[in-house]
């Protein structure tokens, strides 16, 4: 069977449809319907159903992808074995983060690798949903992701490294009544309008698990994804929110409180397809990755 149009079919999967597939590809849908077409007749079982206007895989298709994560592993081992023989391994890696995450990170992995030689690290911030963090992977080797305390990401195959667990605290403008304390309790945040990120975001759940504790649900009044921009609307005196310790609290106007009674804190993970992770320049810029995020949680404790 064609190792590209294994590729395809598992891409599709992992996308959720052949046009998104063909995206991440850099197809056309019809060149992957193709690919899909022929990998069926080879097989002699149909892979792909319709489903309304879109394509899923059947059990036999599903089977098939499964094997095919199998052959990329092989393929990229294969690879790796070659490129161990060398004295510097070359190439590209692509890595992602989520904004904040970049800020913390990026910088000193760019910095580690450069001292390795023969390895391009290029950069892009992704702050997508909880949910959207794996397909990433089919156009990232690395994606910095962050979940909530307690939830895990779906199995869908991926290598999982977990690089740091960073805690969220209560922003409150420094004049604020709250400033003084050492810790704040959920009850005390009841009647405080809040500055949330979008729903689905992994910070939204953990404002979810403060209201549980304090029996009110929050008066959200503004939805920001960019902790700076939160960070200053707080300052200003728009309201508190919840941001991240290590990189949050720069604004002069801004104190930081930890929550009592609440397990606030996200994981910041590290995402890769299997067949991508062993790949030696990305085991490389992996392993600095690890160092970087160990030196950044031991600086913010």
């Amino acid at each position: 069977m064609d190792v590209r149009a294994l590729e395809t079919l598992r891409t599709v999967r992992s996308q959720g449809g052949v046009a998104a597939a063909a995206a991440v590809l850099h197809l056309t849908p019809s060149a992957v319907s193709q690919q899909l077409a022929s990998l069926s007749r080879e097989a002699g079982v149909a892979l792909t159903e319709r489903v309304g206007r879109g394509l899923r895989l059947t059990a036999a298709g599903d089977a098939l992808a499964d094997a095919a994560v199998e052959v990329a592993v092989a393929v990229e081992r294969a690879r790796a074995a070659c490129s161990a023989f060398l004295d510097r391994p070359e190439g590209t890696v692509r890595v992602s983060a989520f904004q904040s995450g970049a800020r913390l990170l990026l910088p000193p992995l760019l910095t580690r690798v450069a001292t390795l030689g023969g390895i391009t690290v290029e950069c892009s911030d992704e702050d997508v949903a909880l949910d959207d963090f794996p397909a990433l992977t089919d156009r990232v080797d690395v994606v910095v992701a962050h979940r909530p305390d307690g939830a895990q990401w779906p199995a869908s195959g991926l290598r999982v490294v977990p690089l740091l667990r960073e805690p969220l605290d209560v922003a409150v403008p420094r004049d604020h009544p709250l400033a003084g304390r050492d810790r704040i309790a959920a009850g005390d945040l009841d009647d405080e309008d809040w500055i949330a990120v979008r729903e689905g975001f992994p910070v939204a759940t953990v404002l979810g698990a403060v209201a549980t504790a304090s029996g009110t649900a929050p008066r959200i009044v503004h939805r920001i994804n960019d902790f700076s921009i939160a960070e200053a609307l707080v300052a200003a005196g728009h309201g508190v929110s919840l941001l991240p310790r290590f990189t949050g609290g720069g604004h002069p106007g801004v104190r930081l409180v930890p929550l009592a009674g609440v397990r606030a804190g996200r994981t910041v993970d590290a995402l890769l397809r299997p067949d991508t992770a062993e790949r030696l320049v990305v085991r490389r810029v992996l392993d600095a990755l690890v160092a970087v995020a160990a030196e950044a949680s031991n600086a913010g404790r």
